[in-house]
């Protein structure tokens, strides 16, 4: 039987006991729609994708495990992640801790091989492209622009 390849990721979820606050916590820090909302979810739209929101009892706090979200630009997220009130961790990364414990890593759409289609780019109203070293590492797995 053949095993299914995987290939992207839909969504994942954070869990938080306040869906209003959380909401008005992640607007702080970053520019975003919401696609859908429910008594006990709210979605972040992401284009092709999606963060869950899900509101929970008790939200179990994240240590190792995080949410990797690419931007357009993170040069103003550390400011505007300690300003929000999340718990800026020092390090080579970009990663903060939210009020429910739920740990981000904020990293920059030109430095990674996540690649958005041109249509969802095109309709997402953003125009960007990839880092040298982040064209290389595509190139080199056969993903390269001129592929």
């Amino acid at each position: 039987m053949r095993k299914p390849k995987m290939v992207g990721m839909n969504h994942v979820a954070l869990e938080v006991d306040d869906l209003d606050a959380a909401i008005a916590f992640y607007r702080q820090i970053f520019d975003f729609e919401l696609r859908g909302q429910g008594p006990t979810q709210v979605e972040i739209d992401l284009g092709d994708q999606f963060i869950a929101i899900a509101k929970v009892d008790k939200p179990q706090r994240d240590n190792a495990k995080h949410v990797g979200i690419v931007v357009d630009d993170r040069s103003a997220v550390r400011e505007l992640a300690a300003a929000a009130g999340a718990t800026v961790l020092e390090g080579r990364f970009l990663d903060f801790i939210d009020p429910w414990g739920n740990r981000i890593e904020v990293v920059d759409y030109d430095n990674v091989q996540f690649s958005k289609a041109p249509n969802v780019l095109r309709g997402m109203g953003l125009a960007l492209a990839k880092n040298d070293k982040a064209r290389k590492e595509l190139a080199d797995k056969g993903m390269g622009e001129a592929e």
